[in-house]
């Protein structure tokens, strides 16, 4: 549900739920090599939904710190929605649901993420 979807990056703490409207400013938005297609993600082993193996990258849009992700679904609907497919994580340099090398972001630059993974608690 998520495949072909697009990740947006933005600053502060995320929402309490995926439900609700984002906060923050958006930083950049991650599709498949920098355009308007949806990210691509790979084959599900054991649990986990890897990255596919295309690029997946954004021109960021606005400087500021990185702080939560929303992966939204192929709709990409923004604002409060309880129908919307998208899940919300936290960014940071370690231990995140999303880990980049560097949380301060500079417009005008690529961000890409070389690793991503979806998974799926075993109960």
């Amino acid at each position: 549900m998520l495949n072909g979807g697009h990740i947006k990056i933005y600053t502060g703490s995320q929402p309490t739920s995926p439900d609700y409207a984002e906060t923050g400013t958006l930083l950049v938005t991650i599709t498949s090599s920098s355009g308007t297609d949806g990210v691509v993600l790979g084959t599900q082993g054991t649990g986990v939904i890897p990255k596919a193996a295309s690029v997946w990258s954004g021109l960021i849009a606005a400087a500021g710190v990185a702080g939560w992700f929303r992966f939204h679904g192929t709709g990409g609907t923004t604002g409060t929605s309880a129908t919307e497919v998208r899940l919300d994580g936290n960014v940071g340099v370690s231990g995140s649901d999303l880990v980049l090398a560097n949380t301060s972001l500079v417009v005008g630059a690529t961000l890409t993420i070389d690793t991503f993974n979806l998974t799926q608690p075993a109960s």
